[in-house]
């Protein structure tokens, strides 16, 4: 009998960037260095553990974009172009390096997780990793679940009940559409919630979702379980708390165990330490420099004086990491479990790019935990939500309080003086589009003009990403995120008005297609809210 129950669950969601205008574009790089070292550290991990029949469960929540550019030709062969640009950087690095034995280590390590990345992704895969994904899921250890179209911050967009049904229905067809079956869970943008969302999420066929440990704390009835248990909506629809301890230990900046010295520093790149001339082949353009992915330092401290990354060193203190997390999941299991008249559930959930990205050691880290919650002496046992609910299915039943996670707990990180322009843009341009659709109700369109409606709802959708208010906030690529939101609405406009006008310029709705081609099934006749039952 264990003590409790355990639920990890990773959030994989990029921003959708495809820039097919270009040769090559320093944003796609985002995904090109999740591929690499994330992605198929988490697949070669969950090989390893089925390999070993270990027993485990995981959740991972594969966003709509992500989902989409995985599928993508396009990017798919950029990606291997991208590699091999690495393997020959790091075939350089392993020469420059050769007269410094340290630095040299590293250089051929690089090299064969660029060597091992391409022969995992293009001969193992064949570039297909959203079947591999599902392969895990099938097996019973990953639990695969969804989030909405664009990422949209669903509480910001409230004000118009089309845009949150459409970031919701558009998330669940374009999961159910490149991986076979239906989600039943769901992963809420950034874990906004308000009142009533649970409405929208049943009608989609959504069983739960996940919010921060405030949401059940502060229901509008006192949770009896306190956050180690779901809170039944009312319908039927389940909403599971973050843990506030196990977070901090993995997300705190200060306290977390990313931020230990012997870890792999993130932030020294020799994209930013050698010189340009040397480096300016392997960037995207000599503008700007980026991250190559090839680091030879470690957090070491404070100040900026960096010490050489010693791997065996930070895998050993991985091992340390891992067994001081599950050790403390007993400690707090075992003082809830008295407490309660089920067994009590941690629910983990984290950024899925922290590991492996961020934290070059956390797929290890995480292996390590799944390891040792599987021993039979741990009374620690990991599981879904899905899983959870089938063994308790029936729940307090109260509503979650309006919340998010980040900065305060609510909405200030998406709205401030930093980004609040967007908003009043996007809720013109659904209401826009609803009182269109509403109109051109039981009326007939000719093919154009549909292709044309398609893509003003594939624009709206791309300019409702949350992303965009988040960079703005966070002050990082601020340019590119302005151009992307004035983009994709100007694109909108431009569609609108040429449909409404009846001019059409054919040429330009083709390059727009080949541009933002996502959501290929899309349906503009479905953007407006039909009537939900709870």
């Amino acid at each position: 009998m264990s003590l409790g129950f355990l639920n990890i669950v990773l959030h994989a969601h990029l921003p959708y960037v495809r820039h097919p205008e270009h040769a090559r574009f320093f944003e796609e790089n985002w995904l090109f260095e999740a591929i690499t070292e994330c992605y198929l550290p988490l697949l070669n991990m969950l090989e390893r553990l089925q390999r070993d029949q270990i027993d485990f469960r995981l959740t991972l929540s594969l966003s709509p974009p992500l989902l989409t550019m995985l599928n993508d030709n396009l990017l798919q062969q950029r990606y291997v172009n991208y590699l091999a640009s690495r393997i020959e950087l790091a075939e350089r690095e392993v020469v420059r390096t050769q007269h410094h034995p340290e630095f040299n280590r590293l250089a051929k390590l690089y090299r064969r997780l660029f060597r091992s990345s391409l022969d995992r992704y293009t001969e193992h895969y064949q570039g297909d990793l959203i079947s591999a994904f599902k392969r895990h899921h099938q097996h019973g250890t990953l639990e695969l679940i969804t989030s909405a179209a664009t990422h949209g911050f669903l509480p910001l967009l409230n004000i118009n009940a089309a845009a949150v049904s459409n970031q919701i229905n558009v998330g669940v067809d374009t999961f159910k559409q490149l991986l076979g079956f239906n989600p039943t869970g769901f992963w809420l943008p950034e874990c906004g919630y308000y009142p009533g969302l649970e409405i929208l999420l049943k009608a989609a066929g959504i069983s739960y979702f996940f919010v921060d440990t405030h949401s059940i704390l502060h229901a509008s009835d006192l949770p009896q379980r306190g956050s180690y248990a779901p809170l039944d909506c009312g319908n039927h629809v389940m909403a599971f708390a973050r843990d506030p301890e196990s977070s901090q230990q993995v997300w705190c900046s200060k306290q977390g165990y990313p931020g230990d010295f012997d870890y792999r520093e993130y932030y020294r790149d020799i994209g930013f330490d050698l010189d340009l001339e040397y480096i300016a082949p392997y960037l995207p353009n000599t503008d700007n420099r980026c991250n190559t992915s090839i680091k030879y330092y470690r957090v070491t401290g404070l100040d900026s004086h960096k010490e050489i990354y010693q791997p065996h060193i930070a895998l050993a203190k991985a091992r340390k990491h891992a067994a001081d997390f599950v050790n403390k999941r007993q400690q707090q299991l075992a003082q809830q479990a008295d407490n309660l008249d089920r067994p009590p559930l941690i629910n983990a959930p984290y950024d899925a790019e922290l590991f492996g990205h961020w934290w070059f050691e956390g797929p290890y880290w995480l292996e390590q935990v799944l390891r040792l919650t599987a021993a039979k002496d741990s009374n620690l046992k990991t599981i879904s939500a899905r899983e959870y609910l089938q063994n308790y299915p029936d729940q307090q039943c109260a509503q979650p309080s309006a919340s998010t996670w980040g900065d305060q707990g609510y909405s200030s990180y998406w709205i401030n003086q930093n980004n609040d322009w967007i908003y009043p843009l996007l809720q013109q341009a659904s209401t826009q589009m609803e009182t269109f659709v509403t109109e051109l109700s039981g009326l007939s369109v000719n093919h154009l003009q549909e292709r044309a409606l398609n893509q003003a709802v594939r624009s709206i959708l791309l300019a409702q990403a949350s992303d965009w208010p988040f960079i703005m906030q966070s002050g990082t690529t601020v340019e590119y995120a302005n151009k992307r939101i004035t983009d994709y609405l100007a694109r909108f406009n431009y569609l609108y008005t040429s449909v409404r006008q009846g001019k059409i310029d054919e040429r330009y709705l083709s390059a727009l297609e080949i541009m933002d081609n996502i959501f290929p099934e899309i349906n503009f006749r479905n953007y407006c809210p039909g009537s939900f039952e709870q």
